[in-house]
């Protein structure tokens, strides 16, 4: 046999060891199920400081538990506010979501905000307050004056950082978010946060729920 033969036969071997090895890795590939994704809806409601908490509901007092949230160790408190906007208009039973926070903030969606007059509000990632519209929130034992911290929360996604190894992102990327349905939308800005304690979780607000007919489909689509 001729030495070209045999190179040629060494070579068609390679080849088909080469396409053996790739086929076995994409069956492999296949078979990894996506990480489940919760997308929500995140209804108005405060974040509160420790300074905050002792004028608004006295010195020392502490956030009652209601009930457990998605994100482990968040809940919402059986506590409420007084939203005042600028041209006196209110928004009563604001519900405080726990643990408390290094400073206090609001998150409303922009209906809200055009019924207490605030139509200035900015779209911003929770903790992004500087340069925001405040307001006045009124507890059972007292008033504090916001100076800022009224804020539109951006639509954004929580994951671990093996579920951020799932889709290929970094913290500070920005995601797709494909809702099907009869008045299915695409968000095109969903914020990535990672934490290793986040589980896989869409949060947005209530008017982008509502746009996109959220409650109403079952076409979920998470891509870079």
């Amino acid at each position: 046999m001729s030495s070209a033969t045999t190179m040629s036969i060494q070579r068609s071997m390679v080849e088909q060891i080469v396409r053996q090895v790739a086929l076995e890795y994409l069956k492999k590939g296949s078979s990894v199920e996506a990480p489940l994704l919760t997308v929500q809806a995140s209804s108005r409601h405060m974040h509160i400081c420790r300074a905050d908490m002792d004028v608004l509901f006295g010195p020392g007092t502490e956030l009652t538990f209601d009930r457990p949230l998605f994100q482990e160790g968040n809940f919402a408190a059986k506590e409420t506010v007084t939203i005042v906007g600028p041209r006196n208009r209110l928004i009563s039973n604001l519900r405080i979501l726990g643990p408390m926070r290094k400073q206090s903030q609001i998150e409303l969606a922009f209906t809200d905000a055009i019924m207490l007059g605030i139509n200035d509000i900015p779209v911003r990632l929770s903790g992004d307050i500087a340069g925001s519209p405040g307001a006045i929130i009124i507890g059972p034992k007292g008033v504090v004056e916001l100076k800022a911290g009224v804020i539109r929360a951006a639509i954004h996604v929580h994951m671990s950082p093996a579920e951020a190894a799932h889709f290929d992102v970094a913290k500070g990327d920005r995601m797709m978010l494909r809702i099907g349905g009869a008045s299915g939308l695409t968000f095109n800005n969903v914020h990535v946060r990672i934490d290793p304690a986040s589980r896989l979780n869409v949060h947005m607000d209530t008017d982008e729920a509502n746009a996109c007919g959220l409650h109403l489909t079952k076409e979920i689509e998470l891509f870079k």
